[in-house]
C-alpha cells in the first residue's frame, strides 16, 4: 500500500453507497503476478461485521458506505483492508483504515429543568424583598450534538414585565434586575428560548412560571386560579367544538328533510297526473236537483228503467215508450231522490234497447218516470 495507515472523514446521516475513500497499492511484478485485487477483511465493528458498515471494490480500491452513520450511536470505527495479488501462490498484504463519523447539527437542546408538566403548574417564588440580582432559577438544557453543534446560549423571549428579569446567555440563571415592589403582579410568567450553535441552529423554549409573594396561601391561591382558567378554557372550548358539531348535524338532517318531502311531493303529484289521463270523468251534481217550471227539453214524457249489479260492466240501461201517466216525484228531505208513481204493466220496448247480458235481468231494477220538463245527467259509477 502508499500508504501504512488510512483516516476517512463521513459525515453523519450520509446517503448508501457514498464513497468514503479510495486505497492503493503496488506490485513491483508483472502479469498476473502484478494483478492486485482488493478485498475487506472480516472484522468486527460494535460487536457486528464490518461488511454491514463498508464495502471495497475488488478492482479500484474504493470503500463505499454500506448505511448511513449515526454520530450519536457511532463517532468511529476501524477496519482492515487487503491486497492480493493474481500470482501462484497468491501473495497479499492488509492495511488498517479509520473512519471517523462527523457530527451534523440534527439534534435540539433538550431542556432538563424547569421540567414541564401539563397536569400541574410549578412556579419559582420570589420574595417582595428580593434584591436587585436575586437568583430565582436555572434554567438546564444539553444538546447531545458535538462541537460548536452543543454549544447553548439562552434568551428571554416573552416576559410578564421584562424590566423586573433577565437570563443569563451562558449559563441560563433567571436573576431579577431591579428591586421588587408591591405593585409587581404576583403571578410572572416567563419564557425561555435555548439555542445552539450548529449551522443551522436549532433551539427550545420552556415556560417558567414565577410567583412574586411573601406568603405560600397567597401563592396558592393566585397559582389555583391559574389552573382552574386553563381548564375552564380548555372545558368552554370543547363545548364550543361540540355545539358547532351538533348544529351542523342538524342543518344537515333538516335539509335532507326538506329535500326529501319535495321529491316525495313532486313524485306523487307525477303519479296522480299520469293516471288521471285514464280515468274517466265523473260530474258531480247535487242532489234533489229537478227542472219543474216547464222549460225542459223534452217534448213529452219518457221512461227509464236502470238494472244495477256490483259488476259495472252488466248494468243497463232500458227505455220504454212514452207515458203520460208517469210522473217523477222529490223527496225534499234528502233520503230519496226519486220515487216510482206508477208502473206500467205491458209496455213495450225498443228492439234497439233491449238488455244485452241475461244477468242484468236478474239483478234488482228500479224504474224512473221523468217529466218533460226535467233535465237528468245519470252517472253510472262503479259498485253501485
Amino acid at each position: 500500500f502508499q500508504r501504512q495507515s488510512y483516516t476517512a472523514y463521513v459525515m453523519e446521516n450520509n446517503s448508501p453507497g457514498v464513497s468514503v475513500l479510495s486505497v492503493k497499492a503496488h506490485d513491483k511484478d508483472s502479469g498476473n503476478n502484478a494483478r492486485i485485487s482488493y478485498f475487506l477483511e472480516d472484522f468486527l465493528v460494535n460487536g457486528v461485521s464490518a461488511s454491514t458498515f463498508i464495502s471495497v471494490n475488488a478492482e479500484s480500491g474504493e470503500i463505499l458506505a454500506v448505511r448511513s452513520f449515526d454520530y450519536e450511536q457511532t463517532k468511529e470505527f476501524y477496519i482492515r483492508v487487503k491486497a492480493q495479488d493474481g500470482g501462484s501462490p497468491p501473495l497479499s498484504s492488509n492495511v488498517s483504515v479509520k473512519i471517523i463519523i462527523q457530527d451534523q447539527n440534527d439534534n435540539a437542546p433538550q431542556v432538563l429543568y424547569p421540567v414541564q408538566t401539563g397536569a400541574s403548574v410549578v412556579a419559582e417564588i420570589v420574595p417582595r424583598s428580593a434584591d436587585v440580582g436575586y437568583l430565582v432559577t436555572k434554567v438546564v438544557a444539553v444538546d447531545v450534538d458535538s462541537g460548536q453543534n452543543a454549544w447553548l446560549s439562552y434568551k428571554l423571549q416573552k416576559a410578564t414585565d421584562r424590566a423586573l428579569f433577565e437570563v443569563g446567555l451562558q449559563n441560563g440563571e433567571i436573576r431579577t434586575v431591579r428591586q421588587v415592589t408591591d405593585k409587581d403582579a404576583v403571578k410572572q410568567r416567563l419564557t425561555v428560548v435555548v439555542e445552539d450553535n450548529g449551522q443551522p441552529s436549532r433551539s427550545a423554549t420552556v415556560n417558567v412560571n414565577v410567583a412574586v409573594a411573601d406568603s405560600f396561601p397567597e401563592v396558592l391561591s393566585e397559582f389555583t386560579d391559574f389552573a382552574h382558567d386553563k381548564d375552564y378554557n380548555d372545558n368552554l372550548t370543547f363545548y364550543l367544538v361540540l355545539a358547532l358539531a351538533v348544529v351542523s348535524f342538524l342543518f344537515i338532517v333538516s335539509i335532507i328533510a326538506i329535500l326529501s318531502v319535495k321529491c316525495y311531493r313532486w313524485r306523487r303529484e307525477r303519479i296522480f297526473y299520469k293516471s288521471g289521463t285514464n280515468l274517466p270523468v265523473i260530474p258531480y251534481y247535487p242532489p234533489l236537483y229537478a227542472d219543474v217550471g216547464g222549460t225542459g227539453t223534452l217534448k213529452q214524457v219518457f221512461n227509464y228503467e236502470m238494472c244495477g249489479t256490483t259488476d259495472s260492466r252488466k248494468s243497463d240501461l232500458k227505455f220504454v215508450r212514452p207515458c203520460s201517466q208517469s210522473i217523477i216525484r222529490l223527496d225534499t228531505d234528502g233520503t230519496q231522490t226519486l220515487t216510482h208513481v206508477q208502473e206500467h204493466k205491458k209496455i213495450p220496448r225498443d228492439t234497439d234497447n233491449q238488455v244485452i247480458d241475461n244477468d242484468v235481468r236478474k239483478s234488482g231494477c228500479c224504474r224512473l218516470h221523468l217529466a218533460p220538463s226535467t233535465t237528468v245527467f245519470i252517472a253510472l259509477i262503479k259498485h253501485l
